[in-house]
């Protein structure tokens, strides 16, 4: 694993961050697993990408620094958690 990835998973192949791509999802969930965001919403769970697709969009433009981070998506679940009320 990459010293820069963070996660409890065990995977049998690990790659270096590097490339940027778009993905779309049915919405944002709370995860026991996955640790992005771990703890900002719920203690020991992290956020994650509930069906995610990759669209075939790599950005050549960003780097694997530039990928949204863990508040963006903090802030885009919130978000989601808005428009739900709304509705």
């Amino acid at each position: 694993k990459h010293p820069r990835v963070q996660s409890m998973l065990e995977a049998d192949v690990w790659f270096e961050p590097a490339v940027v791509i778009e993905v779309l999802g049915a919405e944002i969930t709370l995860s026991p697993v996955h640790t992005c965001a771990i703890d900002a919403i719920r203690k020991e769970s992290g956020l994650a990408i509930r069906f995610p697709r990759f669209t075939g969009n790599y950005r050549f433009d960003k780097s694997a620094e530039d990928a949204t981070t863990d508040k963006e998506i903090v802030k885009t679940y919130r978000n989601q958690l808005k428009k739900l009320g709304e509705s």
